[in-house]
């Protein structure tokens, strides 16, 4: 044996390995895999001169995020990335994926792939949805009407948050079509039903409670990245004389005395009836994970669900909300449309979870670091890559539509 020879190429594979994309990506992708140590990137250990200069570069929704990394503030980029606690929802997320794999068929002509949908009576083409994000002008100046103006730009269905930073007509008019309305309860009646009948009267077809954040949770990632901001967030954060929603357009003329807090613990099934009774909007559930809970939307006549975990933002379960989903698709039987959302990355999570029965996928943060960077031409190419990489997918596993995504493309790994 040559050991010279033996020990050389061995230095020359591991200079290769070290560098190559792949290994490297799995070895930083979580933000914060210890909250004993300073907060870590969400995106590749990548050098200032490898971050994407326009949104054309990107070659995945990573490069954006990397992008977005580079243009925001340490505290505005931990706001984004932040779970809860050690962030193991986060992990649990993405992870959630490899535990589900896919079983192409061959010999299909998949020369042309259709990937419309259908919601409440409206037609969309493509399954992929704009999950309701706050304070989007805290990433892009623009905020919300650059991502309306994307979801207008490419055809796809927008949900508004109730902390947006534009108000709800202002975002309708930049969409150009009916955007449904993230609705959280707040603790006061009287400011749910005036964002209720705000959203409404500009025209919203849905409104989709959020129920699995009742209160503020541990968020340590973004506390770590707060501390490495020149000054303090106070200033802009404060929830002191009720400091936070006076920024919130969608408070405007409410009354928000004592809130401390957009959530409420307090919230029950009694809160469905109350809304069924104020509003002719569709409803749907934003943070069912279990068939118990899907049973009980059925018995509620609640007209939708979304399965998620917040993002992993809200509590930390460590259970991926792709894991969550098979259940509750199982227990609703097919009574009503059954959207996810959280951790979605790939045009492959995306199959995944429509071969698993989910009629709509909402994403998050991938379009938030487009805008980050990009404002909405980097919304735009968020888009185009994920729907990209679904049409790719499917042509690759012989899918020619949606409707033939069938749980028989998918088997537990």
């Amino acid at each position: 044996m040559n050991t010279t020879k033996d020990n050389l190429n061995r230095r020359t594979f591991l200079r290769w390995a070290c560098g190559a994309p792949l290994i490297a990506w799995t070895g930083t992708q979580a933000f914060a895999q210890s909250v004993q140590q300073p907060i870590k990137p969400a995106a590749p250990a990548l050098s200032s001169e490898s971050v994407i200069a326009s949104p054309q570069e990107a070659i995945n929704v990573f490069d954006l995020e990397a992008a977005a990394r580079k243009a925001l503030t340490p505290a505005h980029f931990g706001y984004l990335a932040t779970g809860v606690d050690e962030d193991a929802t986060v992990r649990a997320n993405r992870e959630g994926f490899q535990k589900f794999q896919v079983r192409p068929r061959r010999l299909v002509d998949t020369t042309r792939v259709e990937t419309s949908v259908k919601l409440f009576g409206s037609e969309w083409p493509t399954p992929i949805i704009l999950a309701p994000i706050a304070s989007q002008r805290a990433f892009h100046a623009e905020g919300e009407l650059a991502v309306a103006k994307a979801s207008k730009a490419r055809n796809h269905l927008m949900i508004l948050s109730t902390g947006t930073t534009v108000s709800v007509e202002d975002a309708a008019a930049a969409a150009g079509k009916p955007i449904w309305f993230q609705l959280y309860p707040s603790a006061k009646w009287s400011v749910a039903q005036g964002l209720v009948k705000r959203a409404e009267a500009a025209g919203c077809p849905v409104v989709a409670l959020t129920v699995d954040n009742p209160t503020l949770g541990n968020r340590e990632t973004m506390m770590r990245a707060a501390r490495q901001n020149r000054g303090g967030c106070r200033e802009c954060h404060s929830w002191d004389k009720g400091g936070y929603f006076l920024r919130k357009p969608m408070y405007n003329g409410l009354d928000v005395s004592g809130m401390r807090d957009p959530n409420t613990p307090a919230i029950t099934w009694e809160f469905i009836k109350r809304l069924r009774d104020t509003t002719s909007m569709k409803i749907v559930l934003k943070g069912i994970v279990t068939a118990e809970d899907a049973n009980l939307s059925i018995k509620h006549n609640v007209d939708g669900i979304i399965v998620s975990n917040h993002g992993g933002r809200g509590e930390e379960s460590g259970r991926a909300a792709i894991e969550s989903l098979p259940e509750v698709v199982e227990a609703i039987n097919g009574k009503m449309p059954v959207l996810v959302d959280s951790g979605f990355r790939r045009g492959t999570d995306i199959f995944k979870a429509l071969a698993l029965g989910a009629q709509g996928i909402c994403i998050g943060r991938p379009y938030v670091w487009g805008l980050s960077a990009f404002g909405q031409a980097g919304v735009e190419r968020a888009l185009d890559i994920l729907k990209s990489e679904l049409e790719m997918t499917m042509r690759m596993n012989g899918a020619r539509s949606i409707s033939d995504i069938t749980r028989s493309f998918i088997q537990r790994a």
